[in-house]
């Protein structure tokens, strides 16, 4: 768990679910720099209001919407409102979305999300229900969520990712500068004698990488060695190692950037990954999570320093305050006699 300022983040991984990240998160201040992921993203805002940056302007997401990103795609991140904004992640990867897809959708070729921003409140609960059932040890109720969220919007909002095929001649050289720069992640050239080795001018490659990969390479670079540091992290190399070998000055230097990508610091984010199998406990305050107090149909929201009842998603997904009241967050699981969240909410057509 990282904590700053009153913002809190955990980005962890559970070990039956392969091929999934997972994150929980309240931001107020955090500004994400413009930057990709490997996997999916799939965030349900349950409070507040999430603005990024995706393909030509600005995408909105309040309280019961969720932001959806396709994997290698550029966008941004920041909050739409002075209280920020929470939100539970699920992070797929696509082999994992391809599989659900071939067995529970009619959609050829490689699957992904059409639009950016979908209100389906009913998602938005499924998702935190499913990480509530990562806190509870339940992995038979995290698959089984995992598959029907991932149906259900592919059903909603899905549909054929087009082929990248590199065509122009603009293109090519973005490919092969991007390939001298991931070789040379550590020492990289200038701008000049990228565009040089390449037989371009320096314009035009900025140009033709802007183009093709949507952000100019040193923005792509940067990108490129916090995703290789999660790896070597993942791997058991500490942050300070890690930060070397990807070509940063220093571990601070790699915190800066990790943390306006990842959303946590290296160390936060290696300890989560080391310990896949939290010591059971109170997860409620130590991950943000909403747990039940018993009390006919209400549950406790616990999430910082305060403490407030909270209702199930209304039908329709708000912005966080309207008439002087907060949004409230979804629940992560229906009542039952184990505190366990419901049983799966039905076939992946639901």
């Amino acid at each position: 768990m990282a904590e700053t300022r009153g913002e809190r983040a955990r980005h962890w991984r559970y070990e039956e679910l392969p091929g999934v990240d997972l994150l929980r998160a309240h931001y107020i201040r955090k500004s994400f720099v413009r930057h990709t992921h490997e996997h999916f993203v799939i965030a349900a805002i349950a409070d507040g209001v999430e603005v990024f940056h995706h393909g030509s302007g600005d995408q909105y997401a309040g309280a019961g919407a969720l932001a959806l990103v396709n994997p290698d795609t550029p966008h941004t991140g920041r909050a739409g409102v002075p209280e920020g904004w929470q939100y539970g992640a699920v992070y797929p990867s696509p082999d994992v979305v391809a599989a659900i897809a071939a067995e529970t959708t009619t959609l050829r070729g490689t699957p992904g999300f059409v639009t950016p921003v979908l209100d389906d409140p009913y998602t938005v609960h499924l998702v935190h229900q499913m990480l509530r059932a990562t806190d509870e040890g339940n992995p038979l109720a995290a698959d089984t969520l995992l598959r029907v969220i991932v149906t259900r919007l592919l059903r909603l909002n899905g549909g054929t990712l087009p082929r990248r095929e590199v065509r122009t001649a603009g293109a090519r050289t973005a490919a092969r500068a991007r390939a001298v720069l991931e070789e040379r992640m550590a020492t990289p050239p200038t701008l000049e004698q990228l565009a040089a080795g390449l037989g371009t001018s320096p314009f035009a490659l900025l140009r033709a990488f802007r183009g093709t990969y949507g952000m100019p390479p040193h923005t792509w670079l940067t990108d490129a060695r916090v995703r290789r540091a999660r790896r070597l992290l993942d791997a058991g190399t500490t942050p300070s190692e890690a930060a070397v070998t990807v070509g940063f000055t220093d571990q601070p230097h790699l915190n800066r950037h990790f943390s306006r990508i990842v959303g946590v610091p290296p160390g936060a984010y290696q300890r989560e990954r080391k310990n896949v199998q939290d010591a059971r406990g109170d997860r409620s305050v130590a991950s943000g999570a909403w747990q039940w107090n018993g009390q006919q149909g209400m549950s406790t929201r616990t999430y910082g320093p305060v403490t407030e009842a909270a209702r199930p998603p209304r039908a329709q997904g708000t912005r966080s305050r309207r008439e002087g009241r907060s949004r409230t967050a979804p629940w992560y699981g229906t009542h039952s006699a184990s505190g366990s969240p419901s049983d799966s909410p039905g076939s992946p057509s639901a």
